[in-house]
């Protein structure tokens, strides 16, 4: 097995390998996503048991995650278990699908969403949101530029403003309850819903739980890996579910079901009911602070994946370029901000991530089935870390994302069939690089 990627200094200890797991999920979605959520169920119950069945069906493919960082703790993640177990055309789908389109959309919709509150908060047009975003993602890039340690720095300062954001968001809501804690699970008689709309509430909760990949695409800068990984993967991902479960009681505290159901910025509206515009001024800092913390890492990550493409000869070799000096992938890092930075002022992000929603999922569910080749491939092999109650976790997660991407395909197939057209459009791109690559060598 060659490790293109050895050029990598393993520099992130636990509490920044943690970080980067909450800083990765927690973007804007817990602020927005809960109305959605509210609208697709039928009391407060139903809603906090689907969030707390998303975090366990998430802590399972983390936990999966952490067995595979373990056994191979190098830059890229998904794409280096994907070609180890399937070969190099599953692993380019991969990369093709998330690297060259999911990531960069996912940063220039979250960078949009960062220069939105921004401008709420310092009181600017609505002509400064493009600007800012592109310059969002500039400044990001120029930070890691200079290695992961000064990622890293910056990713820990701002996992703190969101984790203060969560806080507020919590305080809020038990400030207006006023003794109205009892009525958090009662069932909402002025919002019915069909019973199985229930199931269809998983997917957004399951896409606020997103983003716990990323960890494993920067492995090969963490230190004693098969020790810090899997640690870090459930500390990261067992304080994201608890944020979750208490800012859903706070929004149903201060709200009520009806209210959450009915409101388009959950957050803002709690907040603002208590304390005002001030209030409203304070979690537009505190989402565009998240918002960025995001985007810090989702570059950070997706340019080792390009990398690692770039090694493998699967892209331009100069972007698998490692500089000596700071030991940062810089050419893939400038290649994904300018994309990036190009979606935002198009403004063309948002049906890209509605057609790559469904692969980013897929990925996770093959991802974690290359679990029983590894397991079967080097049976005689010691594990730093073996996930508990295997098969049975794999099985799960696979099953139940599987489940969900087939609802989702039912309910939306237009979003479903595009995503599908696009990773097999990497099909005839991956034989066509093959070939010029052949030609060129």
């Amino acid at each position: 097995m060659t490790d293109h990627t050895s050029a990598y200094v393993r520099r992130l200890g636990i509490w920044d390998a943690a970080a980067i797991v909450v800083g990765g999920v927690i973007g804007a979605g817990i602020f927005r996503s809960a109305s959605t959520v509210a609208e697709r169920t039928g009391s407060g119950w139903e809603l906090l048991l689907l969030w707390a069945i998303g975090g366990l069906l998430t802590l399972t493919g983390v936990l999966c995650y952490a067995e595979l960082g373990a056994r191979r703790p190098q830059a890229g993640g998904v794409y280096i278990y994907l070609r180890e177990a399937f070969g190099q055309l599953p692993a380019f789908l991969f990369g093709w699908t998330m690297a060259l389109i999911n990531y960069p959309g996912s940063v220039a919709a979250v960078a949009t969403t960062f220069a939105d509150y921004f401008c709420v908060a310092l009181g600017l047009s609505h002509f400064w949101i493009k600007p800012v975003a592109a310059g969002a993602i500039a400044f990001i890039v120029g930070v890691n530029l200079f290695g992961i340690r000064a990622g890293a720095r910056m990713q820990n300062l701002f996992t703190l403003l969101k984790l203060g954001a969560i806080v507020l968001v919590v305080v809020a809501g038990l400030a207006l309850a006023q003794g109205r804690l009892g009525l958090v699970l009662s069932a909402d008689t002025a919002h019915p819903v069909a019973s199985w709309s229930f199931l269809g509430a998983l997917l957004p909760v399951l896409f606020t739980y997103g983003g716990f990949h990323y960890l494993n695409d920067l492995a090969g800068e963490v230190r004693e890996p098969q020790r810090t990984l899997p640690r870090a993967l459930a500390l990261g991902m067992g304080t994201v579910v608890v944020c979750y479960v208490l800012v859903n009681i706070a929004y149903l505290s201060g709200l009520g079901h009806a209210g959450l159901a009915a409101s388009h910025a959950p957050a803002a509206d709690l907040v603002r009911a208590w304390l005002g515009d001030r209030g409203a001024t304070l979690i537009a800092i505190g989402i565009a602070c998240s918002t960025f913390g995001y985007c810090s890492i989702a570059i950070a990550g997706g340019a080792r994946v390009l990398q690692t493409m770039g090694a493998d000869g699967m892209f331009f070799r100069a972007v698998g370029r490692i500089e000596p000096r700071t030991h940062a992938p810089q050419i893939a890092l400038a290649v994904l901000g300018a994309w990036a930075i190009v979606l935002a002022a198009s403004g063309s992000f948002n049906q890209l991530l509605d057609y790559t929603t469904v692969g980013e999922w897929l990925s996770h569910a093959f991802g974690i089935a290359t679990l029983f080749w590894y397991r079967r491939r080097f049976a005689n092999e010691p594990s730093p870390y073996r996930v508990p109650l295997y098969p049975l976790m794999p099985i799960l997660f696979v099953s139940v994302v599987l489940g969900v991407i087939i609802a989702t395909t039912i309910n939306s197939p237009q979003d479903a069939g595009m995503s599908l057209v696009l990773i097999l459009a990497g099909v005839p791109v991956y034989w066509g690089w093959k070939a010029w690559s052949r030609r060129g060598a």
